[in-house]
């Protein structure tokens, strides 16, 4: 999570739209901001994101610059944890419920610490009971696919998960 700077997407999809101070993020001040995070909380879903309104995908309408109001939604955080600090960025490792969303994590921590936030990678390590351990790297995959001569798809928006 880069902190000090924020972004429409809370990501690296967007352009950063404002900067904010950092001097006065601490270790400290990071691990207890982390830890009111941890349990049942109520999250405002990224208006770059699938949730639908109206029938239409969230994304669908902000790429358009339209008007996004989704409703905030209860999830759990398991697990919270600060692997690496630095005034400007932090890396944490989260184990969360389903329907988390780790881009609105991110803007939330970065407005908690007094600062902006935005996602800057992203890699998960489980999904319900397929642990990252037990998955194919993405060569790997693809070789096999090759072998079979299976057509992989063009990269597009209907084609990422």
């Amino acid at each position: 999570i880069a902190l000090g700077a924020t972004t429409p997407s809370f990501d690296l999809e967007t352009e950063i739209d404002a900067r904010y101070p950092v001097e006065h993020i601490t270790r400290e001040l990071v691990e207890s901001t982390l830890s009111q995070f941890k349990g049942a909380i109520e999250q405002v879903p990224p208006a770059f994101s699938a949730c639908k309104i109206a029938g239409q995908r969230a994304y669908h309408i902000a790429r358009k610059g339209g008007d996004v109001d989704i409703k905030p939604k209860t999830l759990v955080i398991d697990e919270i944890e600060l692997l690496e600090f630095s005034p400007e960025s932090i890396v944490v490792r989260v184990v969360c419920s389903k329907g988390t969303y780790i881009r609105a994590l991110a803007r939330d921590i970065g407005k908690a610490l007094g600062s902006g936030g935005h996602l800057t990678a992203l890699r998960r390590t489980r999904v319900g009971d397929i642990n990252v351990e037990d998955c194919l790297p993405l060569d790997k995959a693809i070789e096999i696919l090759q072998v079979i001569d299976i057509e992989m798809p063009e990269d597009d928006d209907t084609q990422r998960k």
